[in-house]
């Protein structure tokens, strides 16, 4: 929180205002789902270099005894097999997906607790024990199913406050200011980023689509020529093919479709809700109009809707 009124009077509240515990968390979030996604793309390409080097003519040779595209085809071979071991050991997944909701849920409570949204309305006796609590008891949840609470191995991020300053003058501030920092820097921005990922999305899903058609229709007219007899080796189709399919796997695992459907609703929900906000949600309503919103904009609700689009 920069601490400077905004075009109102009302505060600047960034991601920076946030405790140290989110940025540790996003951070790792951000490095597994790196080394994750890295990982399966040099997989899929490691499987259409194996592919490659089969259909390479067997004459290729190094010292006159070892085929050059048989060790090729093993390095690759070996190579994916190596990922795998890797990442099952890391288990980078498995931990992206954990860090990533950890870090969003600390950054909703945050918001939260700062504007008055439920349950740290102006009726909570002690706002402050009760972030701690539902801070606690939400990562706790985490904890159960594998995340690693960073505070266990760093006695800085222990020390460090949950509640920073930032938050607890947002806090301080008068309904209008709250109300218009909430919307400017939380719902709107969320709004643009979902518009932004499903547009992504979009433009993904045009150029996997038409490398897939591309390389499949490459490998049809090979076949074409071999069923009449117009070419005799079925490597060049075999390459294309399987080309084709580590494009397919990569569009899955990437989830572009049906993250064009869910982000394009969470998006269409967040509009509805900025106009409720600046038209009709009284200050009485408020507290249960942002603890809305923090569930539309969480991962959970978003996987839903990937789940069910898919």
């Amino acid at each position: 929180m920069t601490g400077f009124p905004g075009a109102t009077g009302s505060i600047v509240f960034r991601n920076s205002d946030l405790p140290a515990l989110f940025h540790h968390t996003d951070s790792i979030a951000v490095a597994r789902q790196r080394e994750s996604v890295g990982s399966t793309r040099i997989s899929l390409l490691l499987l259409v270099v194996g592919a490659a080097a089969a259909a390479l003519p067997s004459s290729l040779t190094v010292g006159g005894s070892i085929q050059l595209p048989g060790a090729l085809g093993a390095l690759a071979y070996a190579g994916v097999l190596l990922l795998g071991y890797r990442a099952s050991k890391r288990g980078a997944k498995s931990q992206w997906q954990l860090n990533r909701s950890a870090a969003e849920f600390i950054k909703s409570l945050c918001w939260r607790y700062s504007v008055h949204g439920t349950p740290f309305d102006a009726r909570s006796g002690d706002p402050d024990t009760a972030f701690a609590e539902r801070l606690g008891d939400g990562l706790g949840e985490l904890a159960k199913v594998g995340w690693r609470d960073p505070r266990h191995t760093l006695p800085e991020l222990a020390a460090a406050e949950l509640i920073t300053p930032a938050m607890r003058r947002l806090r301080a501030e008068p309904y209008p200011a709250r109300r218009e920092t909430f919307v400017r820097d939380r719902l709107i921005e969320q709004r643009n980023w979902y518009h932004r990922s499903a547009e992504n999305s979009r433009r993904a899903t045009l150029l996997w689509s038409l490398s897939i058609g591309l390389l499949t229709l490459g490998a049809l007219f090979v076949s074409l020529l071999r069923a009449f007899s117009l070419t005799g080796s079925a490597g060049a189709a075999g390459v294309l093919s399987a080309a084709a399919a580590a494009a397919l796997a990569w569009s899955e695992i990437r989830r572009h479709q049906p993250l064009i459907a869910a982000h394009s609703l969470v998006e269409e929900d967040l509009a509805a809700m900025h106009t409720a906000m600046e038209t009709t949600v009284t200050e009485a309503q408020w507290p249960s109009a942002v603890y809305e919103t923090e569930r539309i904009v969480s991962p959970q609700h978003t996987d839903w809707l990937v789940r069910h689009r898919s």
